[in-house]
């Protein structure tokens, strides 16, 4: 009875800690403001849950926008259909530690059990062959997306860390299945009988089939517990890694704008003060002034909205964003992905300073946003919408940038010179170019 207390104790430890992570996260996210997302249906928000569960089944459950480069889609999707039905076995390892039994699923399917555990190994063998073959991609090709300035240091190991980490989850099953095949012809006792798994079956005796009854027990319980440890270690270490996304990627897709990529959000103080001057209304009284001062746009992460802070959060840093960026394709400084990367990292240095006061708000430690993004980065965007289309779990690194530049120029009154004369032109004619009649006199033709 001495596992079952052992393996309850570690259970709850792990789930405890992960929970307590996992909460930060939520707090973290929730440090932004509300979201254009709690618009009514039909205004793209949260009421049009149709399309909004469509984007959830088609993009963050079946992978749809990973095919857009179909090789690498392949191999992600081997690791990720591997991941999720492997889910059978942990639950299977869950209910066998706490009950002291083993395999007990198995009694109950009989032949089907034999099939899905050996389906699961054939997609742990591709996903093993994936797991090397992106090892390669990163270490030994050197893909030129995954080497770029903002890659280096803890980004880079961070991937091959949770790669290096499936590997050792593909050790822990073949171990302990392998082991119970020889267990099971034997005839030793609590390794009830289930049929010859399609991998193990074979691979089993030739590599465990030499030992005795009580190195193949050590065996197959070392693969067991090694199993379990790697899963609750990842479950863990989720809460400082990119891999964050495999739970994020749900929510952020359900929550995604639904308006079309190029209509970009605005500011309702400026949309009621144009629509005061376009249609006064005579002997109106004035609008009074609200008591709170009034900011444009956002200079630092609470100032960004919620939704913003949940896709930086769920950033993969998978590079498709930048890869596309015609910014960054001409060599200029912006990569979309390095926003995102900035303005995780802003939150975490926030949350920190508020775990340090021990205080339930943000403490003003004198940095914004513009300490870790610089002028240059965002005003090499050209709001051509490509980072967006391109990230596979529809995070938005444009509407960051938009809402740092309407915070440089209508809080700050900065900005390249260069765009000095647009806006000097729209104060005073409304339009983009001096021309010296009215607007309202253009004529269409």
């Amino acid at each position: 009875m001495l596992q079952p207390i052992i393996f309850i104790a570690v259970t709850a430890a792990a789930f405890w800690l992960a929970g307590k992570n996992f909460l930060r996260i939520r707090r973290n996210i929730l440090l932004g403001k509300d979201t254009p997302v709690e618009e009514p249906l039909g205004a793209g928000g949260r009421g049009n849950s149709s399309e909004r569960w469509r984007n959830v089944l088609l993009i963050a459950f079946g992978q749809k926008k990973m095919f857009a480069r179909p090789i690498p889609a392949i191999f992600h999707f081997f690791i990720y259909a591997a991941f999720l039905l492997t889910q059978i076995e942990l639950i299977e390892i869950l209910l066998d530690g706490v009950t002291g039994h083993h395999r007990m699923i198995g009694a109950y399917l009989g032949g089907f059990y034999t099939f899905v555990i050996s389906f699961i190994e054939i997609l742990s063998v591709l996903a093993f062959v994936a797991t090397v073959i992106f090892l390669v991609r990163r270490n030994i090709l050197r893909i030129a997306r995954f080497h770029k300035p903002e890659m280096k240091g803890w980004p880079t190991k961070d991937a091959n860390l949770i790669l290096l980490g499936e590997i050792l989850l593909l050790i822990g099953i073949f171990s302990m299945n392998g082991a119970d095949q020889v267990l099971q012809s034997m005839g030793a006792e609590h390794y009830p009988q289930t049929g010859n798994f399609l991998v193990s079956s074979s691979l089993g005796p030739a590599i465990f089939g030499g030992m005795s009854e009580g190195a193949l027990h050590i065996v197959e319980r070392f693969g067991w517990w090694l199993h379990i440890l790697v899963v609750y270690g990842f479950l863990i270490y989720l809460s400082i890694s990119k891999h964050l996304h495999i739970i994020l990627a749900f929510p952020n897709t359900y929550f995604a704008k639904l308006q079309p990529k190029g209509e970009f959000t605005n500011m309702p103080e400026i949309q009621r003060e144009v629509a005061s001057m376009m249609n006064p209304e005579p002997g109106a009284a004035p609008v009074a002034e609200p008591e709170a001062e009034i900011s444009f746009g956002a200079n630092d992460v609470t100032k960004l909205n919620w939704k913003n802070l949940l896709d930086a959060y769920t950033c993969t840093e998978c590079g498709r964003c930048s890869s596309v960026c015609p910014a960054n394709l001409t060599g200029k400084k912006l990569s979309p992905r390095k926003i995102m990367m900035d303005v995780r990292d802003r939150v975490e240095e926030v949350a920190a300073g508020m775990d340090a006061a021990k205080s339930a708000t943000p403490i003003d430690d004198g940095k914004t946003l513009f300490d870790y993004i610089s002028r240059e980065e965002i005003h090499a965007c050209t709001t051509c919408n490509a980072c967006v289309e391109a990230c596979p779990v529809l995070i938005d690194p444009l509407d960051i940038i938009l809402q740092l530049r309407r915070h440089e120029i209508l809080m700050e009154s900065a900005g390249p010179s260069d765009w000095l004369p647009l806006f000097n032109s729209l104060e005073n004619s409304q339009a983009a170019w001096a021309v010296s009649s009215e607007r309202d006199a253009w004529k269409h033709f």
